[in-house]
This record gives structure tokens, C-alpha cells and sequence, in this order.
């Protein structure tokens, strides 16, 4: 089951997964079109809506992941909202602060919380987080996105690898971090000046496309790839630091 299977990093796991022979259901909650099309490519993959801020939504999306796959093995939450408006925290909103955490942060709960529940019925699974960079390095004027994603492959992912084995002794829970990647959310900003700008923290000068994300979400899901590999964070982001590797912004 893929969750924000619609968007780009999303629509990469999908494609990669049914390649590798997996039943994909593809979850959505705006983009119905984009979803159906991606579905009908994967030769009529299952589609479900949920907002996965709603926790009946949540509980129905599980219902109806079973309902269509037999049982649900993997779960990789692609979901997240990203404002685009720079605002330092000193003029951030309580508004947006509180719905930029629901998006990211508790859909990613409720979503966890859901499939863990599955897990204890089936004795197996692995869950893989799709986080960001911005949960790694911080990210000025996005501080609550920042937060948000910190929370994910930090606390909540350190802490579910420890609870999922309860369960299930060979459970598994992963995450990876994409830096800048060319999706539907990054669509205007990664021309050539923002790639040259942005790359200056990063080894390869270059933005992800979604399917390098995607592998790294496929590989941590496979129990035959990382069977022993739990409560990882697998920073997808071309040797991203924290600190300026180039000196300037022209290509060495």
C-alpha cells in the first residue's frame, strides 16, 4: 500500500513495485485523475481516497487496502504537504503551524498507527517514511515543515522499530530523506539558476528524479534486500551537508 501515491515520489514507488511483481493499491486524496491514470498503467492496480488527516478515513483506506490485496506487507507513506511561502517563525501563524504538523505529522501517525494494527494480526510488515532533508538540516522559513518532518524519521521511527517487533519479530520500520526532487510539489523551482543555488551543499550537483528516491524506498521494503536493516534514515539527497561544499554557484 502506497500512500500520496498521486504525486511523483509516490507514482515512482508504485511503478517500481509492481515491477518488482508486488500488488500496489494506490491511495490518493487529491489528484483522483492522476491516480486512476496511474493505476490503469499498472494494469488496473486498486484505488482508494482517503484524507489521511481523518482517522475514519485512515481506518477505511486499511479495510479496503485488505479487502483488495489479500493482506497488506508493506506500507510506505509518500503523503506530505509542503507550504511554499518563506516564513520566518517570528511571523509564522499558529494556523499554519497546526495544519502544516497535522498534514505531515499526524497523517503519518494515524496512517502507522493503522498498518501496525494489521501487523499484529499478520505477525509481518515493514513500513517505510518518506521524510525530507528539511528534518536533517532545518530549513529557514519552514520551520513547521522542518518540525514535522524531524518528528517522522526521528522520534516516531526510532520508536516504532522498537514497538513493531512486539508484534512481529521480524517487523521492520525504515525512512528515507529525500533532498530537492523534481515532483508535482517542486514543480517551478528546480530550474538551472535554483539547481545551481540549491546544489551548493551537495556533492552531486544535481536534483533527484523520483524513481532515485523510489529505489531506496523499495530496497528498505524488501525483507530479502534489509532483512536486518531497521530504524534507518536513508538520505536520498546526492551527499547534501550541512554546510557549503561549493564555493560558488558555477559547476566545479
Amino acid at each position: 500500500m502506497i500512500t500520496g501515491a498521486s504525486g511523483g515520489i509516490g507514482s515512482a514507488c508504485a511503478r517500481l513495485f509492481a515491477a518488482e511483481g508486488a500488488r500496489v493499491l494506490v491511495h490518493y486524496n487529491r489528484g483522483e485523475e492522476r491516480a486512476r491514470t496511474l493505476a490503469d498503467e499498472l494494469g488496473g492496480a486498486p484505488v482508494a481516497h482517503a484524507d489521511l488527516t481523518v482517522e475514519a478515513d485512515v481506518d477505511r483506506l486499511i479495510d479496503e487496502a485488505r479487502s483488495a490485496l489479500g493482506q497488506i506487507d508493506v506500507c510506505v507513506e509518500v503523503q506530505g504537504v509542503w507550504p511554499r511561502d518563506d516564513v520566518p517563525v517570528w511571523e509564522l501563524s499558529l494556523e499554519r503551524w497546526e495544519e502544516t504538523v497535522r498534514q505531515n505529522l499526524t497523517a503519518t501517525f494515524l496512517v502507522a498507527r493503522a498498518f501496525l494494527r494489521e501487523v499484529e494480526n499478520t505477525g509481518h510488515g515493514s513500513l517505510v517514511f518518506v521524510g525530507s532533508t528539511a528534518g536533517v538540516f532545518g530549513e529557514a522559513g519552514h520551520a513547521d515543515y522542518a518540525a514535522a518532518k524531524s518528528a517522522i524519521t526521528g522520534g516516531l521511527l526510532l520508536s516504532l522499530k522498537n514497538e513493531i517487533v512486539r508484534i512481529a519479530p521480524l517487523g521492520r520500520v525504515n525512512a528515507v530523506a529525500p533532498g530537492w526532487t523534481e515532483s508535482p510539489m517542486t514543480r517551478g523551482l528546480v530550474d538551472e539558476d535554483r539547481v545551481r543555488a540549491v546544489s551548493r551543499t551537495m556533492a552531486l550537483r544535481k536534483v533527484a528524479q523520483p524513481d532515485d528516491v523510489a529505489a531506496q524506498v523499495v530496497v528498505l521494503a524488501s525483507d530479502t534486500l534489509s532483512g536486518h536493516v531497521t530504524g534507518q534514515l536513508v538520505v536520498v539527497a546526492g551527499g547534501m551537508e550541512g554546510r557549503t561544499v561549493h564555493p560558488d554557484q558555477e559547476h566545479a
